[in-house]
């Protein structure tokens, strides 16, 4: 048991690691993801929201898009996704998009939320029904969009994922 806590907390050091270094660095927000799969660093990124000017850009996400590049495959299974702060929401949608195993995380959301990183409102949000959100939403075109859903269901070529 002891040996198997130095090799999680040995991944958990290099996202913590890459979490600092982005702060330092003055590249974007504390936060580092590293990927691994069968005992071997697979990818790992710091949060990449400033440099590349891309609100999607969070460590997990970035390490999803690197882990899936160098594996060649959108699904992740078999792999753990170490992470220097609990997932906001939409990393915690990748990670189960990605299909990653498990889940090892450092800081909390409520220590985020404690430097400014509160994502309390979108799940605040998610509760809501879509005509109570603050963001408008507004459905156009369905009967026209379902044709896609057609030929999706209809094509014998198509990569489930």
């Amino acid at each position: 048991m002891l040996k198997e806590m130095n090799i999680h907390e040995k991944f958990m050091r290099l996202a913590i690691d890459l979490s600092e270094n982005s702060v330092i660095q003055g590249q974007g927000g504390p936060f580092g993801a590293v990927i691994v799969k069968d005992g071997e660093v697979i990818a790992g990124s710091a949060n990449m929201v400033v440099p590349n000017n891309d609100p999607t850009a969070h460590a997990e996400v970035s390490a999803i898009r690197l882990a899936c590049q160098k594996l060649n495959t959108f699904n992740l299974t078999g792999c753990e996704i170490y992470t220097s702060c609990e997932p906001c929401p939409m990393c915690l949608g990748a990670i189960y998009w990605a299909r990653i195993d498990k889940i090892y995380y450092a800081n909390t959301k409520a220590d985020a939320a404690n430097i400014g990183f509160d994502d309390k409102f979108i799940y605040d949000e998610l509760d809501l029904h879509m005509e109570e959100r603050k963001l408008p939403v507004v459905q156009l075109m369905r009967n026209e969009a379902l044709n896609a859903f057609r030929l999706w269901v209809q094509n014998e070529k198509k990569t489930e994922y």
